[in-house]
């Protein structure tokens, strides 16, 4: 008898106790079930936000292209796909000839390093201002892509005469002409005058030299690279300022300076002044003789203290006359070209002239 009743208590225990783990067990897994849809919502809300913000990633790095006035003709195709010639290479870019097929015309397009260029929307203000600047003597900025990995390249047009160095350095005829070389000149300092006093604030050039003076068919000049130091970082920049220093451009007291400014821009408008005038190089590689200088300002200060008059210039020019041109070609107005190509490259910058009192003196020359 006590074992029946002993056995019915062990199975009505057991029988509840069973329930209540069938119970416990509904419980947790249809908590379990809940939890898992709610994570699987989380999972793809998540993925989906993850897909969304990659699409608008992928958005903020798709190519772009902007034009400017000259540059309407312009595609992404035509410049990608267009065959180039390396004519140029620096530490922050490659600058390229490129015929563009689809418009039958010839560009330069400057590529620089993603590494050293400015980022955000500071480079996309400073292209759009460069892109509206416009002067007859400045190379103008038709179009700037920025590619999907960071590549950026400025179109250019394409000049045939090829850029001032090479046209001194051929020597040929029509470099050794007065009205050429005053026409050159005279062109050169209208281009830096819009630079330093057409805005608000002035453009310093910064990497003022005679590879960056582009001649049209007509010998008109045209200044290249006008604020491309903008577009750079500062350690760009800085070995911008530095490449003129090897080249002979770089006014003395940048040496200590760290920026440019307009009186350093009025120093290498000398030295340009200086080579079209003499024929010689901005450095001086290989002198002749010990007491020839390195650079092309001390060289001819030594040749005006020994009266070295026929080193101020070169002789040709008034063998190479030009009947067509009414001023003179004199001997006085070559040395007043040459003295203010020096007072340009004065080693103090406050003696220096600015960029007015240089195209005064050049109009009075040429009266």
């Amino acid at each position: 008898m006590v074992n029946t009743q002993m056995l019915k208590l062990i199975l009505a225990l057991t029988s509840t106790t069973s329930l209540v783990f069938f119970v416990l067990f509904i419980y947790f897994y249809c908590k379990r079930t809940r939890r898992n849809e709610s994570e699987d919502i989380e999972k793809t809300e998540y993925r989906n936000g993850d897909e969304t913000h990659e699409e608008e990633e992928d958005e903020e790095e798709e190519e772009d292209l902007v034009t400017f006035h000259g540059g309407q003709d312009l595609t992404v195709g035509d410049i990608l796909d267009a065959p180039g010639e390396v004519i140029g290479k620096s530490n922050y870019g490659t600058l390229y000839k490129a015929f563009l097929q689809n418009s039958k015309s010839v560009r330069l397009l400057r590529f620089l390093r993603p590494v050293c260029a400015l980022r955000g929307e500071d480079f996309d203000q400073i292209i759009r201002f460069l892109g509206s600047i416009r002067h007859p003597n400045l190379v103008p900025l038709l179009g700037f892509y920025a590619g999907p990995r960071g590549e950026k390249l400025l179109v250019y047009p394409f000049y045939h005469c090829g850029n001032l160095a090479q046209f001194i350095k051929d020597c040929n005829n029509e470099a050794q002409k007065w009205a050429i070389i005053y026409k050159i000149s005279l062109g050169i300092a209208k281009g830096l005058d819009y630079l330093h006093s057409g805005f608000q604030k002035p453009i310093i050039h910064g990497n003022l030299k005679s590879q960056n003076i582009l001649l049209d068919r007509y010998f008109q000049p045209h200044i290249s690279d006008s604020g491309l130091h903008l577009v750079l970082n500062p350690t760009a920049g800085q070995e911008m300022l530095e490449s003129l220093a090897s080249q002979g451009y770089k006014s003395p007291e940048l040496i200590k300076m760290k920026e440019a400014s307009e009186v350093t821009d009025i120093y290498s408008l000398g030295v340009i002044l200086l080579e079209l005038l003499t024929g010689k190089e901005p450095v001086n590689e290989n002198p002749t003789t010990p007491d020839e200088d390195f650079y092309l300002p001390n060289y001819l200060r030594k040749a005006v203290l020994r009266h070295r008059v026929t080193d101020l210039f070169n002789p040709n020019i008034l063998i190479t006359r030009d009947d067509d041109y009414e001023v003179p070609v004199t001997e006085e107005n070559i040395l007043k070209f040459f003295q203010l190509a020096m007072s340009c490259c004065s080693p103090s910058p406050s003696l220096r002239p600015t960029i007015k009192q240089v195209l005064w003196k050049l109009e009075e020359i040429g009266k």
